[in-house]
């Protein structure tokens, strides 16, 4: 993560586990027990526990890839160190968008627990209740003036502050369990009449209990929040697994006896189902007034407020660190992954969320509806962290700390079961579905509108800096190494090893022989003898600086040809090709053609013989700004980086007659891209004159490697432009000029043109 290297971390265990029981217990099954019996009837109870054992399942995905990745920002970063960055987006976007819509369901839930508590003091002041005070409009004022609070509150202070209000409502539940399991044993009922309380035990049967465990799967969410502030947990590697296994157990322990309760002795003389139906959103609160009084009313009505808010805050606080988190990595625009000096906070990224929890709040209906989708988008999260953690598991081993037992049975069942639950709460509650999609068509278009180009280029630098996250993608890219000279075979050895990450990549040398004009059986043709030497001497320089390529000897009359068939035969990543000089006929001919006709990054280099990527300590890259974003060179860069400190300057280059807001335009654009390519260890600097290469070339003197970047304009065409054709022949100093492939621009019939392509590489 590019957000901050600025972390505060007060959390240890208490108040991790502080965190997640603040986000389960209380809020959930206080708004959507009333739904959960109304639907399923005493069911309900199997329908929590059969959510419980899930949520369980789930845990351990989470526990594990926590131990894994122990950083902010849960499900989202575990994505992006296992996937793509388009699929980590769209993890983020979904994690992002789960906690949001659980703030909703909390400050709907506060509003609706708000209401008995002001008409109740609307009475005793002496009063009549007004009609406005528990209407729609009313509703959504307490709601917002509860979000305005606590975003506030979380601009001002880091988490872990603030655990009042969960200590305070599991002093309440506690107390309303144990007079629960008092009035059960002063009734004494005969076994009979108590069974006939649970009867029928399944109002509408399987179908019935589907729903109620879809529309109460989020009660038991919350644990995935501390994931989501891990980077601000001590000690995170131990104390996250044990946090989230500890908030988990006990809203079961808690939840349980309390629905047990509310059949036993919540409803008497009439079915929990019609009790549950005529009070949806306050039927604990009625059940506890059955055994307690009014007391126990007001108990359930002031744990309902404590744990409306404290539920508030927590996912108010998780969707606020999704947003920083994907902000330092640009997933997000990257002003939200900004820090408020003193405090520490991530206000933009609490703003924003504030935003959108207040824009839905107006939108959703009712707290069933709200319960829906944020059940729906759990379950869609709760499914992909199950899958991101099988993949990890496959490719990278078992973690340091906690494991997944019983792999991969837990993560596949896990996942299936998420799945199915999600897809039959889509089908059953269309408008939840809906909502979701829509979401993740707007985030589509928004990535790949605003998005997409930052995102990649740092996606492409953290490949660079960590080799071992290209492992736990997936990828096997190869770099494809051409060599003819054996003066050269050093210098591209060492650059193919620049680019290519260790451990994962593959390098592949090559060599292209003309064949003989006669064939000999009994003796090898000289020019195999002459490359088999060259490829030697290669394979020397790779072992002494710890790679180990492969090596390629083919026959052609046609050497540019050959390499763009074996390029495409061994579906390569990356082409590096070294050249003594770069002339006209060369650069728009057989080398622009080549280009052309490979779908593959092409990284050319001009360089001394006894030059090595170690010597380049002062790089140079000559940038447009921000319309230059280039993932291989922020890929070499952070390759370059990881192996020792290096000065990279970024340069832009403005007309003397360019005003004053221009020029800061255009240096803000190449800090930015410094920043996205490079972190901190690059700078930006702007330089005025009217010939680019004359001022480009007077830099180059004082640099030990230049880096331009081009972009292909198409097959057939000249790819190096008459800009780059006058800096290369004005500057003497080591050279790597990167072309980007053209990835989904490569048709369908390509194994028909590159043939082709390949044969007017040959007749250039």
């Amino acid at each position: 993560m590019r957000a901050t290297t600025h972390t505060h971390q007060r959390l240890g265990l208490p108040g991790a586990t502080g965190l997640g029981v603040g986000a389960i217990v209380g809020g959930g099954i206080l708004a959507l027990a009333g739904v959960a019996f109304a639907t399923t009837g005493p069911s309900a109870i199997v329908a929590f526990a059969l959510n419980g054992v899930i949520a369980l399942i789930t845990v351990c995905s989470f526990a594990e890839l926590a131990a894994r990745f122990p950083r902010s920002g849960g499900t989202y970063t575990y994505a992006r160190r296992v996937l793509t960055v388009e699929a980590a987006f769209g993890v983020g976007w979904v994690v992002w968008f789960a906690s949001v819509v659980a703030a909703v369901l909390f400050a709907m839930g506060f509003a609706v627990f708000l209401v008995p508590f002001l008409e109740q003091v609307a009475l005793l002041t002496g009063g009549e209740v007004p009609g406005w005070l528990g209407s729609r409009l009313a509703l959504v004022a307490y709601a917002l003036a509860a979000v305005g609070f606590f975003s506030w509150r979380l601009m001002r202070t880091a988490a872990g502050r603030g655990q009042w209000e969960t200590v305070g409502k599991v002093v309440v539940f506690g107390v309303l369990i144990v007079a629960g399991f008092f009035a059960l044993a002063g009734e004494a009922p005969a076994p009979g009449a108590l069974a006939a309380r649970f009867r029928p035990f399944f109002s509408d049967g399987f179908t019935g209990l589907a729903q109620a465990m879809g529309y109460t799967f989020i009660a038991l969410r919350g644990f995935e929040l501390i994931a989501a502030a891990g980077g601000e947990v001590r000690d995170a590697k131990r104390n996250l697994p044990r946090a989230m296994f500890l908030s988990l157990g006990a809203a079961l322990v808690i939840y349980l006896p309390l629905l047990f309760l509310i059949v036993a002795v919540g409803a008497p003389g009439q079915p929990v189902t019609q009790v549950a139906a005529e009070h949806p959103e306050i039927l604990v609160a009625v059940a506890a007034r059955s055994f307690m009084g009014p007391v126990g009313y007001w108990l359930v009505v002031a744990a309902g407020l404590l744990s409306m808010l404290s539920a508030l805050q927590a996912n108010l606080l998780a969707a606020s660190r999704f947003a920083r988190t994907m902000g330092g990595d640009r997933t997000l625009p990257p002003r939200y992954a900004r820090l408020a000096p003193g405090t520490g906070t991530p206000t933009a990224a609490v703003r924003l969320s504030a935003i959108v929890v207040a824009f839905l709040l107006i939108a959703v209906p009712d707290v069933a509806a709200a319960g829906a989708v944020a059940s729906l988008i759990f379950l869609t999260s709760f499914a992909l962290t199950h899958g991101i953690g099988y993949l990890a598991r496959r490719r990278a081993g078992r973690p340091d700390g906690f494991s997944t037992p019983w792999f991969p049975a837990v993560p596949v069942v896990g996942g299936s079961a998420c799945l199915a639950i999600g897809l039959y709460l889509a089908i059953a509650v269309p408008p939840a579905g809906i909502l979701a999609a829509l979401w993740l068509g707007v985030g589509a278009i928004f990535y790949a509108i605003c998005l997409a180009p930052r995102a990649r280029v740092v996606h492409a630098s953290s490949e660079g800096m960590d080799p071992h996250i290209v492992k736990r993608r997936g990828r096997r890219p190869v770099v494809l190494t051409p060599i003819a000279n054996p003066a050269s075979a050093e210098t591209l050895v060492t650059m193919a090893k620049a680019l290519a990450p260790p451990d994962v990549a593959r390098v592949q040398l090559l060599s292209v022989v003309a064949p003989p004009e006669r064939y000999d059986p009994d003796e090898l043709p000289r020019g195999v003898r002459d490359a088999q030497a060259v490829l030697g001497g290669a394979l020397s320089t790779a072992m002494e600086v710890d790679l180990r390529p492969e090596a390629l000897i083919t026959l052609h009359s046609d050497p540019w040809g050959e390499i763009a068939r074996v390029a495409e035969a061994t579906r390569c990543e990356s082409l590096l090709l070294g050249v003594g000089h770069l002339d006209d006929s060369l650069m728009t001919g057989s080398l622009a053609r080549l280009i052309g006709a490979v779908d593959a990054d092409v990284v050319t280099l001009r360089a001394p013989s006894e030059w090595t990527p170690a010597m380049a300590r002062r790089i140079l890259i000559p940038s447009r700004g921000g319309r230059d974003r280039s993932p291989v060179r922020a890929r070499l860069l952070g390759s370059l980086g990881r192996t020792a400190p290096r000065d990279v300057t970024f340069l832009g280059v403005l007309s003397e007659e360019t005003g004053a807001g221009g020029r800061r335009r255009a240096r803000r654009d190449l800090e930015r891209l410094a920043w996205d390519e490079m972190g901190e260890s690059a700078h930006a600097e702007l330089a005025l004159g009217d010939d680019i290469a004359e001022e480009v070339a007077r830099r180059a003197d004082e640099t030990d490697l230049l880096i331009l970047g081009f972009h292909r304009s198409g097959r057939r065409r000249a790819v190096f432009s008459s800009l780059m054709l006058r800096i290369a022949r004005a500057t003497q100093c080591p050279l790597l000029m990167i072309s980007h492939r053209r990835g989904s621009a490569l048709l369908p019939e390509a194994s028909r043109l590159i043939p082709e392509a390949a044969r007017r590489v040959g007749s250039g």
